[in-house]
């Protein structure tokens, strides 16, 4: 398959089959934002659902946090966010198109991490980098990614906040009603699923880089130990490319990459990403960061509330140590489509699949009668496929067009099993009676079993 064209491929399918819509389109689309139809809202729950169990609901360790996307003003004040959350941005003087200018300077070869603005602006100068389109650049300025709000009833007299740019700093500000709450003992960690939004210059890529977009985040909280911290955090980083690969993504796609020091953040003591090798090149998928003690310590110099842990064992107080590891949601939506993709010839035919984990499908079995305009067969299949709920909720009933239409369509969204209720289901050959047609989605084989049979095979699957 042609790499570069797999991305096309990959969106024209999300629409057609209600993964992904482009966000407002009747009214021409909002750039960087999109909209999750039928199938996505259950692929992306399913992915979300994944998360919780494995490192909040299977844990005792975990607590869980839903933070409010509003916040007070000082929290991105000390988190560093108002002052270093930006990008910079140089702007074509005929097209007015922008771009990030450290971006322009990478494709040219030129490492940008660390350089200021000036800086920029001179590598610019000296290389005579024009924009894609040929033309001249602005100097570069510092964009800030925060998303200004206001909040009040009175226009002209409104509090000026802002849409949080990451979910982290909720948990942290959390910090001393867990503590207060819950009593619970280092190390211990606070997760939560939420919703940021960054004023991206270029987003792009499809889901890849959006302006509004879901994280999944873990904040494990240690004693500040340099030894205790890296078994901690060697057992974080393992435990995430675990989860990753537990969506049915193929190893060989992902790979672990350590930021390189001028990459990290002046707090990090340690960076690593897991990435994945897609159409783009190896892309971050999942972040796991030694964010040492300075969130803590930041807000609570910032708030003058002590966010110190008292040891019940010393009596010692200190600052905790953090260990996050995050992804976004959309990102692992992404990858999964990417890596599930698949074309084949079946049955004379070219096909398309996604070769989608059963535990995250949407769609985990299909039912459907041979004829629709047989009651028989219509009744008999809707028994069938209530037995069949009882084991999980997600099956689908499809009685539109011929079976190899509806397979077809089924194999689209990824649904692992397509079943068939028939004339021999009914006792036409007794021999078969209440048996059905099981169909495999990747090799297209097909078997008779009895409804119990079924039942028990999609169970193995789905767990």
């Amino acid at each position: 398959m042609n790499e570069s064209s797999l991305m096309e491929k990959i969106v024209s399918l999300a629409k057609r089959r209600g993964f992904v819509f482009p966000g407002s389109e009747i009214y021409g689309g909002l750039a960087g934002t999109y909209d999750y139809g039928p199938m996505g809202v259950l692929l992306n729950n399913n992915i979300k659902n994944f998360w919780w169990k494995k490192f909040v609901e299977e844990r005792d360790d975990v607590y869980a946090v839903d933070a409010s996307i509003l916040m007070h003003p000082r929290v991105w004040e000390a988190s560093g966010h108002t002052k270093g959350f930006s990008d910079p941005l140089v702007e074509d003087k005929v097209t007015h198109k922008r771009y990030r200018a450290d971006h322009l300077l990478e494709d040219a070869g030129v490492i940008a991490h660390g350089l200021s603005i000036i800086d920029m602006g001179e590598k610019i100068r000296d290389l005579k980098l024009k924009s894609p389109e040929g033309n001249e650049l602005t100097e570069p300025k510092v964009f800030n990614l925060l998303v200004e709000a206001g909040i009040g009833a009175v226009e002209g007299q409104k509090e000026s906040v802002f849409l949080r740019g990451e979910i982290t700093q909720g948990v942290h500000v959390n910090f001393k009603n867990v503590l207060d709450s819950m009593h619970p003992k280092l190390p211990f960690g606070i997760a939560q699923i939420g919703k940021a939004f960054r004023n991206e210059i270029v987003p792009g890529n499809f889901l890849f880089r959006v302006r509004e977009f879901e994280q999944m985040e873990l904040q494990y909280y240690i004693k500040p130990d340099s030894m205790g911290g890296k078994q901690h955090y060697e057992y974080w980083k393992q435990f995430s490319m675990d989860w990753y690969e537990g969506l049915g993504i193929r190893p060989e796609n992902l790979r672990f990459r350590q930021h390189e020091e001028h990459e990290r953040a002046h707090y990090a003591q340690d960076a690593w990403d897991i990435e994945f090798n897609s159409p783009m090149g190896w892309k971050e998928a999942w972040g796991i960061h030694h964010r040492g003690d300075w969130d803590l310590r930041r807000h609570q110099e910032y708030s003058g509330i002590s966010l110190q842990y008292l040891d019940p064992n010393t009596n010692e107080r200190f600052t905790p140590s953090i260990i996050e590891t995050s992804g976004g949601v959309g990102r692992a939506f992404l990858f999964v489509l990417l890596d599930a993709y698949r074309e084949d010839s079946l049955g004379g035919e070219t096909r398309v699949y996604l070769a989608l984990s059963p535990k995250i499908a949407p769609v985990k079995a299909m039912v459907s009668p041979l004829l629709k305009n047989k009651p028989e067969l219509v009744a008999r299949a809707h028994e069938v496929r209530a037995l069949l709920k009882k084991v999980h909720s997600a099956i689908a009933w499809d009685d539109n067009g011929n079976i190899g239409k509806r397979y077809r369509r089924q194999d689209e969204i990824g649904t692992p099993f397509c079943i068939t209720v028939d004339f021999d289901t009914l006792g036409e050959r007794p021999e078969l009676k209440d048996t059905v047609t099981l169909r495999q989605r990747d090799t297209g084989a097909q078997e008779r079993l009895t409804v119990s049979d079924v039942a028990k095979r999609i169970h193995l699957a789905i767990q």
